[in-house]
């Protein structure tokens, strides 16, 4: 074992020696014959590895990173994984140390992005010693990255110590801004525990199916259905499950339409020579891609959905539907869902009007329900809590006007010349604050690019006039449906 200076700054490695080698030669002998990324390709948004032996799992990891094409330059990589050590009811993120440490060098640490995150996540982000110090799960992936890449970007080490399905998607929902294409995640996770192997390939590449094909509800059913299986010895299906299940509320959050996902490899322990057949452990290797023309992409000129008649009538009728159910009154339209209503993942605002003017717009850039659902929330919102208007009447019900506009995911943008006023909506972050204006708002008021920035950074985001020029922005695009046109 290799000596390490004390430094407070820099995280030494914990299960070097016992999980992997413990010195370069060591490593890059055993590994280095694993590690061969593809020489182009598309760069892929999210990959879920295994975190065992490296005798064990470690090819499988080794056959995910190899999909990330050589040269790719991500700003950032988000380590995800499940906290064997010790139980608390939210994630934890380092930000103690600058540096993690392995055999081969030392990684760098985004401590101030960790900060933010727990600044913005109101509970649902820590930072706790305990989970990160000897913890594997996120270790174990840092010196097959530094084979991949060479320079590490930054990483955000993420241990998550909940299983709560509410808290699971807080975390999803802070992290959804930084779930883009110039940041990869990293989901740490082995599957089956100690089941016998032919039991363990039927329970892991089940799993693996309905992670690839489906979303987080048919995870959480296939988890289900392989717990009434009752295999005999598994204790779980999936070790780092929460994680798996924060990566898919993401995916989700930005429409599973929009990624390609490919099972790249299984294995289990019992295919190792250092292993037997009668209990193991499974491990997969699945890859997650943006497929190449993603709604944010899509030209002006085209729509972002294909709603048909009657799926705008629908949306329509069911913001009013939930305005006036709260406030008790009746409405004979027909709320029922169907067509895309149905679906899962979408980003939406409703607006509300009275005699022309603003009388309510609350909304969600991602959403883990069903269309229909996350369209019903954001009309009691607009109508019952925005902080800008008292609670909309009953007398008042009738007689708005509902916008419902769908978005397409957040895209970052570096310099402001990638904004199309008219075309674009606006969300801009910096440090806590954060506040948006959808696209319509630049027909309605004629502003300028500036004009539409600067209202938007010192009405909205409270940062000033000018503080949009130092803070992170992203642009959306959104399909509107309004009822007048109806």
């Amino acid at each position: 074992m290799p000596f390490y200076p004390e430094n407070p700054d820099v995280r030494k490695p914990a299960v070097a020696g016992s999980f992997y080698p413990s010195t370069p030669k060591e490593i890059l002998a055993l590994a280095g014959p694993w590690v061969h990324p593809v020489p182009d390709g598309p760069a892929p948004q999210a990959v879920i590895v295994p975190h065992a032996g490296y005798v064990f799992s470690g090819e499988v990891a080794a056959a995910a990173f190899n999909r990330i094409p050589k040269g790719t330059a991500y700003k950032r990589i988000f380590l995800l994984g499940p906290s064997h050590r010790v139980g608390f009811n939210a994630a934890s993120v380092d930000t103690l140390y600058d540096r993690a440490g392995t055999p081969l060098g030392e990684v760098p640490v985004d401590t101030a992005l960790g900060a933010e995150l727990i600044r913005a996540g109101k509970g649902c982000f820590v930072c706790r010693r305990d989970a990160h110090a000897d913890e594997h799960c996120l270790e174990v992936q840092l010196p097959l990255l530094q084979m991949t890449f060479g320079e590490v970007p930054p990483i955000v080490p993420i241990v998550i110590g909940s299983q709560r399905l509410s808290v699971l998607e807080q975390i999803a929902e802070v992290l959804e801004p930084y779930f883009n294409a110039e940041n990869l995640f990293v989901i740490s996770s082995d599957f089956s525990h100690y089941p016998a192997y032919d039991d363990a390939r039927k329970s892991d590449l089940y799993l693996a199916e309905a992670i690839t094909s489906g979303g987080l509800e048919s995870f959480l059913e296939a988890l289900s259905q392989i717990d009434r299986m009752d295999y005999t010895g598994q204790d779980t299906a999936a070790c780092g499950a929460n994680a798996i299940a924060v990566l898919l509320a993401l995916l989700d959050g930005q429409g599973r339409g929009r990624f390609d996902a490919e099972h790249v490899l299984y294995r289990n322990s019992g295919d190792s020579r250092y292993g037997d057949k009668d209990r193991v452990v499974g491990y997969n290797a699945i890859v997650f891609t943006r497929r190449a023309k993603a709604a944010a992409d899509i030209s002006p000129e085209e729509h972002l959905f294909h709603f048909s008649k009657e799926e705008k009538r629908a949306m329509v009728a069911t913001a009013r539907a939930a305005i006036h159910a709260s406030l008790g009154l009746d409405f004979d339209g027909d709320a029922t869902p169907v067509g895309m209503l149905k679906d899962k993942g979408y980003g939406v605002f409703v607006t509300l009007r009275l005699d022309g003017r603003l009388r309510g717009c609350i909304g969600r850039f991602t959403s883990t329900d069903s269309l229909s659902a996350t369209i019903r929330e954001m009309a009691q919102s607009a109508a019952f809590s925005d902080p800008r208007f008292p609670a909309l009447s009953g007398k008042e019900a009738p007689r708005v006007d509902i916008e419902v506009s769908v978005l397409s995911p957040l895209k970052r943008i570096r310099s402001v010349d990638e904004f199309k006023l008219g075309r674009d909506g606006i969300y801009m972050i910096k440090g806590s604050r954060h506040g948006t204006f959808l696209p319509q708002v630049a027909e309605e008021t004629g502003w300028t690019t500036e004009e539409f920035l600067g209202h938007c950074a010192r009405d909205k985001a409270g940062i000033g006039w000018n503080g949009w020029k130092e803070a992170e922005l992203y642009t959306y695009q959104t399909e509107v449906v309004n009822e007048s046109d109806l």
